[in-house]
């Protein structure tokens, strides 16, 4: 099996061009059907350890998601996120900033919305629109914008190191073709046509401009604290397989264990087979 851990992260201090990228990629996989046993069983695992997370309740996840329109964002939600409970776990969309968000730092807004420990948040887009968006389309002058990867840094460290947060960032990488493909599907399915946006076209104008961007923000932010994954995104089941595949194993590398009992499990069994009655809880058993 293929450590995706390994293959797709952005080395910290690597100079990225997505050119050198294949966003077609699938591994030894060449269907869904044939990689949904390991998507199903990084789903469960997940499940598991989210569970384990949320009891334990010394560690957190922020998961952030970043791409070009269509790129799948709201896919990995759905499909590999879906086996997160959500008693432990929220997703937040970062829209066009408000006046008041605009009032503030650029970061003020988002870090109301970091996991507190046992919990897990997904940023479907992310503080990183202000490196891309701001950016491409003159929102801020670059006096200002060429700041903000230092200052996404200092903060992604502050929340690894003071609350002990675990953070995953993955790029889904898709081609200008496959882009337009996905397009023409919301075009022509019903269930689909509420995604489409006047902005849909317009912005493939800037699809140049975009890929300097995000290049700029792999190789800017990708940090040992907070690393970046390119993650090939044209087979969206390769996408789910390996952001799944990812999250798992940096789940299990926090050695996260149950916590003992806070109470003297001999007195609740005692209290328990009094309220049992006699003879009760022997029969209990036998069901």
């Amino acid at each position: 099996m293929s450590d995706y851990l390994k293959k797709l992260i952005v080395e910290p201090g690597s100079k990225i061009r997505l050119k050198h990228f294949d966003p077609g990629y699938h591994d030894k996989h060449e269907s869904r059907k044939s990689a949904l046993p390991e998507i199903e069983e990084n789903r469960q695992k997940m499940d598991e350890l989210q569970y384990l997370m949320y009891a334990e309740n010394k560690h957190s996840l922020l998961i952030v998601l970043q791409g070009l329109d269509a790129g799948g964002k709201d896919g990995v939600v759905r499909h590999v996120l879906t086996g997160m409970n959500p008693t432990g776990c929220v997703s937040v969309n970062f829209k066009q900033p408000t006046a008041e968000d605009l009032a503030h730092d650029f970061l003020w807004r988002v870090h109301p919305h970091v996991p507190a420990k046992g919990s897990v948040a997904i940023f479907n887009r992310s503080h990183y629109e202000d490196v891309l968006v701001a950016r491409v389309h003159g929102l801020v002058p670059e006096k200002i914008w060429s700041k903000r990867y230092d200052e996404i840094n200092d903060f992604e460290r502050l929340i690894t190191t003071e609350n002990n947060t675990t953070i995953l960032k993955f790029f889904l990488h898709i081609s200008k073709e496959e882009q337009l493909a996905r397009f023409k599907k919301r075009l022509d399915d019903p269930i689909r046509q509420w995604k489409i946006s006047d902005s849909d076209y317009k912005e493939r104008e800037y699809w140049g401009d975009y890929i300097k961007a995000f290049e700029d923000v792999l190789t800017k932010t990708s940090t040992e604290h907070a690393p970046w994954f390119i993650i090939p995104s044209n087979h969206k089941w390769f996408r789910d397989l390996a952001i799944s595949q990812i999250i798992v194993r940096e789940m299990e590398a926090m050695g996260m264990q149950f916590p003992k009992p806070t109470v003297n499990l001999a007195e609740i069994r005692r209290k328990y087979h009094e309220a049992a009655g006699p003879g009760k809880a022997n029969r209990h058993k036998k069901r």
